[in-house]
């Protein structure tokens, strides 16, 4: 890492900082370097402080995110509460920042009377992990609104891109090169603001009774398998309210996994492995898993 010194930062840079703040399932070791850029320009004068090989991770609300009890190693960027841009570019166009909440990115749609975004209030996470994974919620997917994307390099080098420039599949997003998402570019549609406001209450009403809100967790820890369901196999497979320490299988949902409490990283990655052998062993299905999963290894 190069002297910070020389070069004028404005957000604010914290060492051995325990990720369990920072993740939905509150587990994580400490990353060795944590920033949190004042704004995109900000960020871009850090980037090019950094070692060319200094390791890079990003993390918005921690959700989708395993961070192992030994934590990780190199530079961790925060963006949630950092790149919080929110903005019409047009009367039918918004720009997001990548640290905006998916679900303020609804409320926001639905407050300028423009629809198709309400699906996001479902999703708990931010716009720049939506990006990176395509995130979707209630039969609706982050890429179908995106028209285009403001991305950064390691160099700080900013770049605005076109969704043309993605291969977009179910929760995969395959880039022309090794850059990180800023911002997105979204198109909506004209629409009223009583009808917007009553489908996010009936979404949210619906994620309530059939989601583990109350328990810390990371989402679906994993991805659909062509033509199934992760849950059904993992419910079919008998495998709800299982328990390793203190991880467990969520009674309401069989795709979540919950902290009851007092889990480690180690905890969950072992229920996470136990339930992907179990469903292969009984179906034949290898699950992967759509949360990441990042550091040293014990």
């Amino acid at each position: 890492m190069m002297p910070l010194s020389k070069t004028v930062l404005r957000g604010q840079l914290l060492k051995d900082e325990p990720l369990a703040r920072h993740t939905s399932w509150r587990v994580g070791g400490p990353a060795d370097r944590l920033y949190v850029p004042a704004d995109i320009d900000d960020l871009a004068a850090f980037l090019r402080t950094l070692a060319s090989d200094e390791p890079l991770h990003w993390v918005g609300l921690g959700s989708n995110l395993l961070v192992r009890d030994r934590g990780v190693r190199g530079t961790v960027i925060l963006t949630s509460g950092a790149l919080s841009g929110l903005r019409l570019i047009e009367a039918e166009r918004v720009r997001a920042e990548a640290g905006v909440p998916s679900a303020k990115v609804a409320r926001f749609c639905m407050t300028h009377g423009l629809t198709g975004a309400e699906f996001l209030a479902g999703i708990p996470g931010t716009v720049g992990g939506a990006l990176a994974m395509n995130a979707g919620a209630f039969g609706g997917e982050f890429w179908k609104l995106v028209e285009a994307v403001e991305t950064i390099d390691r160099h700080g080098e900013r770049r605005t891109r076109p969704k043309s420039d993605y291969t977009i599949a179910y929760r995969s997003v395959k880039a022309p090169a090794v850059e990180w998402f800023v911002a997105a570019h979204l198109k909506l549609e004209r629409g009223e603001y009583s009808r917007a406001r009553t489908l996010i209450k009936s979404l949210l009403a619906k994620r309530g009774a059939t989601q583990p809100t109350q328990l810390p967790n990371a989402g679906s820890v994993f991805k659909n398998p062509p033509g199934d369901h992760a849950a059904r196999l993992i419910e079919a497979a008998g495998l709800k309210g299982d328990c390793i320490g203190g991880a467990c299988v969520s009674e309401l949902h069989a795709n979540f996994i919950v902290n009851s409490g007092n889990a480690s990283a180690g905890d969950i990655e072992r229920l996470i492995e136990h339930v992907r052998t179990v469903v292969e062993r009984r179906f034949g299905v290898r699950l992967e898993t759509e949360v990441r999963i990042i550091g040293d290894t014990p």
